[in-house]
């Protein structure tokens, strides 16, 4: 029972359900109350005691539908033609594990390994345990890719002694032909039976290397090729990394008012006692309050890039308590309340319907952010520009940018251009660059990432 749950739990991680080490363990105590018998409870059970949410409940439903659905054992084919194709009779015997109707079924011959008998009797119960024990011994739970399917059916049937069914075979085309082909096509669908519990097993275990794969893939794409399919694929990606920074970075508040234990003070200021260290001290470390401004360029030069630019942004709102976010194209809006009060998707359509897919004019988005909060850049504030620096040759305005950057503490400016096309064509980004801080290239989701975490990172 410990290594079934073991499994189980490995598949439901793999399946994108976060399990940790006492969660688990409160599953497998109330599984030995419960026991195995009635499947619904027991998925009641492990929907209670591992799901946190809906996400969670039903992908854990899933992975428990197919862990433990029931082996489904292909029979060979009717050898005998008396029967009628489809007849239930043959169904309802093997069930319980007795062999079908017909004289050659009922008593296979004599010498042959237990395997063939089994085969032979059509013991669709014995067939499915000796499966299951050579699937074990295999390691068939370490399947991680597609490409493993072939080596894992090999050794399962080496397990079940596929080398000793061959020599039954010889031996029977020489003794009894008709037996032969019957244990011919029972030995197929034995294959048939290994194969499809390799791909059950592959979908249990191998979703999660095959998701790493994948995303490792788009961390790395360039956003700005991606095609429809792989657009919706990164969406989820950006919302796994926006959920990391949240868990990553949003510390308790308690415990930043506190601060960290201060052991040499605790230890002097409790001398009297013995050391026991009734009275403690805490050493807190002054950090300024964190202040970021976000000006996201949604024009139709960066359209495919600037939903994963808000998904972004949208994740700063819950990372860092002070965070004003604004878009533009032609013109410049401000655009926090939208990220605050509407969820991700509806935030998105909501900005891009505003301002977004026009013709992007920097200099007239600079004067609109003069304008509308460069009173409210102060040392303490970091700003963040997301755009790809093209202005359609108008005028660009950097004197602007100039008096932000003698204003704010850092001015970081990320491009999903590549270095090579800056300052080509209508793209001003060496003349931005001048006053910037840090300048980077954030064409892929891994540069993105590493971007945004490098600067969250620094108020912690």
């Amino acid at each position: 029972m410990r290594e079934n749950l073991h499994r189980f739990f490995r598949a439901a991680r793999g399946a994108g359900v976060r399990i940790s080490p006492s969660e688990s363990i409160d599953a497998m105590r109330a599984v030995s109350e419960i026991g195995f018998a009635d499947r619904e409870v027991l998925r009641d059970t492990f929907l209670l005691t591992l799901a946190k949410n809906t996400d969670d409940k039903r992908a854990l439903g899933e992975c428990f539908d197919l862990f433990f659905k029931p082996p489904e054992i292909t029979a060979p084919p009717a050898q005998n033609n008396d029967n009628e194709p489809g007849e239930s009779g043959e169904s309802s015997e093997t069930q319980e594990g007795q062999a079908p109707s017909g004289g050659a079924a009922s008593a296979p011959s004599p010498g042959l390994s237990p395997m063939a008998q089994m085969l032979l009797s059509q013991d669709q119960n014995g067939i499915a345990a000796a499966i299951a024990n050579a699937s074990s011994a295999a390691g068939l739970s370490e399947i991680r890719f597609f490409t493993q399917r072939g080596i894992f059916s090999s050794r399962i049937l080496n397990e079940l002694g596929i080398s000793q069914l061959r020599d039954d075979l010889d031996a029977l085309n020489a003794s009894n032909p008709a037996e032969a082909e019957r244990l011919a096509a029972a030995v197929e669908a034995l294959r048939e039976n290994v194969r499809d519990t390799v791909s059950q097993a592959l979908l249990l275990y191998g979703r999660e290397e095959s998701e790493n794969l994948r995303n490792d893939i788009l961390r790395n794409a360039p956003m700005s090729q991606l095609d429809q399919r792989q657009i919706q694929q990164m969406r989820v990606l950006i919302r796994q990394i926006a959920r990391r920074l949240r868990e990553r970075y949003s510390k308790p508040r308690k415990r930043q008012r506190r601060g960290h234990l201060d052991v040499r003070r605790t230890i002097r200021r409790n001398a009297a006692w013995g050391g026991v260290p009734f009275l403690t001290t805490w050493k807190r470390r002054h950090r300024d309050k964190p202040k970021i401004i976000a000006i996201c360029d949604v024009s139709g030069s960066v359209a495919r890039v600037s939903d994963f630019f808000l998904l972004l942004i949208y994740s700063l709102h819950e990372v860092v308590s002070d965070v004003r976010s604004f878009a533009f194209s032609s013109h410049l809006i401000e655009v926090s309340d939208i990220l605050e009060n509407e969820d991700a998707d509806k935030a998105m359509k909501e900005i891009m319907t505003q301002v977004g897919f026009g013709s992007s004019d920097y200099g007239k988005s600079f004067e609109d952010f003069e304008k509308l909060a460069l009173s409210a850049v102060t040392p303490q504030t970091t700003v963040i520009v997301l755009g790809d620096a093209r202005t359609n040759n108008l005028d660009p305005r950097a004197d602007i940018l100039k008096r932000v950057s003698e204003r704010c503490k850092r001015l970081v400016w990320l491009n999903p251009e590549g270095r090579m096309v800056w300052g080509w064509g209508d793209s001003e980004m060496p003349r931005y660059a001048t006053f910037c801080s840090v300048v980077r290239q954030c064409a892929t989701a891994k540069q993105l990432e590493r971007a945004i975490t490098d600067i969250v990172a620094a108020y912690q």
